[in-house]
């Protein structure tokens, strides 16, 4: 006969139960937190790799944007013995905003996010704190090696990596498609890109403008090989520095170009046969009257000029003459047919309107004609400006690399296009562009100083300047196009800060340095000079 268990021994057995039960518990816990933390880690790393951009590269090859593995950082805040302490030391280390970590921390959020896309050197700070409760996850970075040299144009990425500007959200779908792996080569040459940024840099500065920026293009393809907006803006960093920009002022701002507008005046008066020939005698005056307004020259001109040099010292009331013998209707449809009347289109998503009067009458025609009342991008300019010389043929502006000849529908004439080739370099041999001039090189150019608008009527000081260079003008490959916003004369200029004192030499400081990495091939100086 069994004896009745004791009061002992039956605290013994409950006392095993609850044991067994709450290693069973702890042992389905473990379980069922490994494999929460494995899914959760498969899971981000499977999201990483479907969303994993591919590189961007120049046309040669050299890097320009890479997604590179970086950490995302949680925090456990109940683990933390002083929340308000581990707020401040990982807001320090991670750069994070301090009081939404505090915040954070201070709720009932089991699970919180201190920092996305830490770099390894950050990643080591925060570790080097020592701090319970700390866990990393794995992401990707897009990271931007050339810096500030191609912002605008390349663009950047949001932290889930989507396209948000330039290139990045351009070029979107094919850098997050199936072939993502593969790089994206586009049509930019970073070290034209270098060259440009250099110049444009040093121009604004030089002048103290408040914004400088231009673009090269091959006129055959349309390919764009340099972009350069400034002020810029660093892509690797999430805050701006005082004076930084995103804005991209070649592709979607719009201005008034003044007399580089020009180019299409005589290039549609050629094409109409209003010009008998270039040394046609225009009388210019001290000022030409359309009803109640008066055209003005920017500087003193003689009494009469000839056609080539209404052109090559960018007479406002000789082209003005010349414009109206073709009249409104016909010169608002010899620059849509340009394409300078919508915007234009590319890889970019940055774009612009132009500007232009809807009522477009004799004193718009006039005033359009010298590049006053029309504003357009200056990529738009460009594209037209190509057409103008590469032959009459159309061009499309593009950031993908292709060098095939893509010239499309005739615009223009080839004679039409051949005259004007001729114009251009007499403009720089002859003209306001003689500072554009890259001994070796046969530059043909225009200048262009157009006046700001202000809410009360044009601005004399303030002046907008560029300069559209094409080179080697006998069979051009590539056009420069050059702007500075608002610059301001130096002792060097005697005060004066024209296009041709400004822009003009800009350009020409582009184009020697450029010229031989394109593989241009070189004229003797002395040829050269027999040439112009």
């Amino acid at each position: 006969m069994n004896a009745t268990p004791t009061v002992f021994q039956r605290r013994i057995v409950i006392g095993a139960v609850i044991c067994v039960a709450a290693f069973a518990l702890v042992g389905v816990r473990l379980i069922d937190v490994t494999l929460f933390i494995s899914n959760v880690a498969a899971g981000k790393q499977s999201a990483v790799s479907a969303t994993s951009r591919g590189d961007i590269v120049d046309r040669n090859g050299e890097l320009m944007a890479r997604e590179l593995p970086a950490d995302d950082l949680y925090a456990r805040p109940h683990m933390f013995a002083d929340k308000r302490l581990a707020a401040h030391e990982l807001a320090t280390a991670t750069g994070t905003e301090e009081r939404r970590l505090a915040q954070a921390f201070a709720s009932r959020h089991a699970y919180v996010i201190v920092a996305r896309q830490l770099s390894p050197e950050t990643r080591a700070k925060v570790q080097a704190l020592g701090l319970p409760g700390l866990e990393y996850e794995p992401d990707g970075k897009r990271y931007y090696p050339d810096g500030r040299m191609a912002a605008q144009v390349v663009g950047v990425t949001d932290p889930d990596g989507n396209g948000v500007s330039g290139l990045e959200l351009g070029l979107d779908p094919k850098l997050r498609g199936e072939h993502s792996g593969d790089p994206m080569q586009t049509a930019l040459d970073m070290r034209v890109q270098f060259i440009l940024a250099h110049e444009a840099e040093a121009a604004m500065q030089e002048f103290k403008a408040h914004a400088a920026g231009g673009l090269v293009m091959n006129v055959r393809t349309g390919e764009i090989l340099a972009l350069v907006s400034l002020p810029d803006f660093d892509p690797n960093a999430r805050a701006f520095a005082a004076g930084d920009s995103t804005r991209n002022i070649a592709a979607q701002d719009v201005y008034e170009l003044g007399s580089v507008f020009k180019i299409f005046s005589f290039a549609m008066a050629l094409e109409d046969h209003t010009i008998p020939n270039l040394d046609e005698q225009i009388p210019i005056g001290s000022g030409y009257r359309i009803g109640k307004y008066t055209i003005h020259e920017a500087e003193h001109m003689p009494a009469t000029l000839a056609v080539r040099d209404v052109f090559a010292l960018s007479s406002n009331i000789g082209t003005a003459q010349i414009v109206l013998r073709s009249g409104p209707q016909r010169q608002r449809a010899f620059l849509a047919k340009l394409g300078l009347l919508s915007p234009i289109k590319s890889e970019l998503p940055e774009t612009a309107r132009p500007l232009y009067p809807s009522n477009w009458g004799i004193i718009e025609t006039a005033t359009i004609g010298f590049g006053h009342g029309i504003s357009v991008s200056p990529m738009a300019f460009a594209a037209a400006a190509a057409a103008v010389v590469n032959g009459g043929r159309r061009v499309l502006p593009t950031f993908v690399k292709h060098p095939e000849d893509a010239r499309g529908e005739q615009l223009i004439s080839p004679a039409t296009s051949a005259t004007m080739r001729e114009l251009l370099r007499y403009v720089v041999t002859n003209g306001t562009g003689k500072k554009a001039d890259a001994p070796g090189y046969d530059v043909g150019g225009k200048t262009g100083s157009a006046e700001k608008a202000g809410p009360h009527g044009y601005q004399a000081h303030k002046l907008i300047t560029s300069f559209c260079g094409v080179f080697p003008i006998d069979d051009p490959s590539y056009l420069v196009f050059v702007l500075l916003d608002e610059p301001h004369g130096t002792k060097a200029t005697a005060g004066f800060a024209l296009a041709g004192y400004t822009a003009a030499p800009l350009a020409g400081q582009v184009i020697s340095r450029i010229a031989p990495l394109l593989g241009v091939p070189m004229k003797p100086v002395a040829a050269a000079k027999e040439n112009s």
